[in-house]
């Protein structure tokens, strides 16, 4: 099967979607433009910000991506303008300093990141370098990248799997293979302690600072320790696509497709990712893992040149955009039913990484070449 001739069979859905998005989004944008914070969420048709940290917020980065993603599809101007203002909001979080996380992949990689490829912005490039040092800094010699701050010197997350890519930019843009070393150290760390054997993931695991020794694996985000938070099942699936890509090491790719079978396996029932695969029932959605997943399944569907990746990719984007899209011009987010956590209170709500995610889904099906990771 040629990758090409297997997407062109889902062009009529594609673009069904992109003109919807492309009626949708300009209001979305123009509510945006008016705002001295990066959207995160909605509440009564309007956006709203992160919970906390501010400027810090690790998905900040997420809606000039979106933006990007526009620009591209229908060459606006007033696309390119906002993801370059964001950008520029984004200098705040380098003071901060002290909030920032592993997450400035998020951040930066796919919003500052595609403004230096696209335009050749210095600035930008500078950016992002700046970001990929923050990261490497993180990097324990035991072989992890320590997630977040205060006391949790051990911690690491499935997350960091898509932050990864923004090490191996640094490599690829200046010729240090340390940052592509520390990022599969952290790759063969994760395929070692998250991924268990039926090909579901772990979300946290904590590592003794000192030697590397596991220490507990929690549940975090997900229903119950030992359960399957089906974002963090997607994080693992994308990610190691990526890693592959950017190495071409085999095991990754293999990881990637053990993940991807426990995924689409474990979605056929319901459609939409349930938040948690093993959670006792089937009233808590997220669209926001079925977005992530999807890029994640058409990439691995044009690398194995396997048809049933795309298929499943295109079977979760259209129960989503059936069932969870939302096209008035009032409501600025699209994907409805996202869940940040299964035990918090952010239950069925919208958030800004899982529209970019979507729409870059929909960029992949479309044919876009430029790759955000």
């Amino acid at each position: 099967m040629r990758f090409e001739t297997a997407v062109a069979k889902h062009q009529e859905f594609a673009q069904d979607v992109w003109a919807k998005l492309t009626r949708k989004l300009p209001g979305s944008l123009q509510k945006a433009t008016k705002l001295s914070y990066i959207p995160y969420t909605t509440c009564q048709n309007e956006w709203k910000p992160a919970p906390f940290d501010g400027i810090c917020w690790w998905t900040n980065g997420f809606w000039p991506a979106e933006m990007w993603q526009m620009y591209l599809h229908t060459g606006m101007e007033a696309y390119r303008a906002e993801a370059e203002r964001v950008e520029d909001m984004l200098d705040e979080a380098f003071d901060e300093f002290d909030h920032l996380h592993h997450d400035v992949g998020f951040m930066w990689l796919i919003s500052a990141g595609v403004n230096y490829r696209l335009t050749g912005n210095d600035q930008s490039r500078k950016r992002v370098l700046k970001a990929a040092n923050l990261l490497a800094g993180r990097f324990n010699p035991n072989g992890f990248i320590r997630a977040w701050n205060e006391d949790k010197h051990g911690w690491a997350i499935i997350d960091c799997m898509m932050n990864l890519n923004l090490l191996y930019w640094a490599s690829e843009h200046t010729g240090d293979p340390r940052f592509r070393q520390i990022a599969m150290a952290h790759a063969d760390t994760a395929m070692k302690h998250f991924v268990r054997e039926d090909g579901s993931v772990e979300h946290i695991v904590c590592f003794d600072p000192e030697n590397g020794e596991v220490l507990e694996k929690l549940a975090g985000q997900g229903y119950a320790q030992g359960s399957a938070w089906s974002r963090g099942q997607a994080w693992g699936l994308y990610g190691f696509v990526l890693s592959y890509l950017h190495t071409g090491k085999a095991e990754y790719l293999q990881t990637a497709e053990k993940i991807a079978a426990f995924f689409v396996e474990n979605v056929k029932r319901t459609g939409v990712p349930l938040c948690d695969f093993r959670q006792p029932e089937d009233d808590l959605f997220d669209a926001c893992a079925g977005a992530i997943a999807a890029c994640g399944l058409i990439e691995l569907s044009r690398i194995t040149e396997d048809e049933g990746w795309l298929d499943a990719a295109v079977d979760m984007l259209k129960a989503m955009e059936a069932r969870c899209a939302d096209w008035s011009l009032e409501e600025p987010a699209v994907l409805q039913n996202c869940t940040g956590s299964y035990s918090g209170n952010d239950h069925h709500i919208t958030m800004v990484y899982a529209d970019f995610f979507f729409v870059e889904a929909m960029a992949k099906l479309s044919g876009e070449k430029l790759r955000f990771w």
